[in-house]
């Protein structure tokens, strides 16, 4: 089906929606795997480390991503996400996202402001939907950074003068972790989305278990960024792949198979839909 905006779909989801990272081909083919497993919507969405990884170029990873969306059974949204780079901003409408998350967030509180109001006139103007973060969340050293939250005052007044569509916000989850120990701030989260009147985001949840994000959404979190869990998935299978030989498929396969199956179980969790039976999915080609 076609392309459909994060907008429109973070709208009509009754509870939590996944947003996927994708760096390899097979990233994006296991998301869009699950989601259809599932029947669930899916964000796919390119990081600006990821973009890096790729040489610099944006298109490609964009239009394979945005192929896959299409011929996918479910809708499926395109998301440029920590976008530091005003260059790599503007290319985000061309190359067919719907959102971009701007990244000022390690500015000073003014300057962010600043930065991010003009990013959010841009997207604006050319149909994009606008993400911004206010205190930072916990880095790639994997810190839960606890002493690192979002106040609920300052996030409603950043939200007030710059005009953005969604807000990240620090509640005790972090980047890059690889095991599943983060526990959240949930009053915390509900005195956010009583003062802001945009979705909230929350970053860094690959560390956050089960139960902590179900709850994380039932207090109002809307947007779940997932990375780390599918790269664990990734490296997992290709590592313990029993197929000799220099054939890359066969452990690239293995790799797609595990991440679809990461992929599915978030989806069912952040969704708060049922496990359906998984659909018997053709794979084309």
């Amino acid at each position: 089906m076609p392309l459909v905006t994060t907008a429109s779909m973070i709208d009509a989801a009754p509870a939590g929606v996944c947003a996927f990272n994708v760096i390899t081909l097979e990233h994006a083919e296991a998301i869009v795997l699950a989601a259809e497993r599932t029947g669930i919507p899916v964000i796919l969405q390119v990081s600006e480390n990821a973009v890096r990884f790729r040489l610099g170029r944006l298109r490609p990873i964009a239009v394979a991503a945005g192929a896959l969306a299409a011929d996918a059974s479910v809708p499926v949204a395109l998301h440029l996400d920590h976008v530091t780079d005003d260059g790599l901003l503007r290319e985000a409408a061309d190359a067919g996202f719907g959102s971009v998350m701007y990244d000022a967030s390690r500015a000073p509180y003014e300057l962010n402001v600043a930065r991010t109001r003009a990013a959010a006139e841009w997207a604006h103007g050319r149909g994009l939907w606008l993400e911004a973060e206010l205190g930072e969340v916990g880095g790639k050293e994997g810190a839960h950074a606890p002493g690192v939250r979002t106040d609920p005052g300052e996030a409603a007044a950043f939200v007030a003068a710059t005009g953005v569509d969604a807000l990240a916000v620090a509640v005790g989850s972090s980047h890059a972790m690889t095991s599943r120990e983060a526990r959240l701030d949930h009053g915390l989260i509900a005195a956010l989305r009583e003062a802001v009147a945009v979705p909230l985001v929350l970053h860094g949840s690959s560390g956050v278990p089960d139960d902590e994000l179900r709850r994380a959404v039932a207090a109002g979190m809307k947007k779940i960024n997932i990375g780390t869990a599918l790269n664990v998935a990734f490296t997992a299978a290709v590592d313990g792949s029993r197929h000799p030989g220099a054939d890359p498929r066969p452990r690239l396969a293995a790799a797609r198979d595990a991440m679809a199956d990461a992929a599915a179980h978030l989806l069912t969790t952040v969704s708060g839909a049922a496990r359906p039976a998984p659909a018997v999915i053709t794979r084309r080609g």
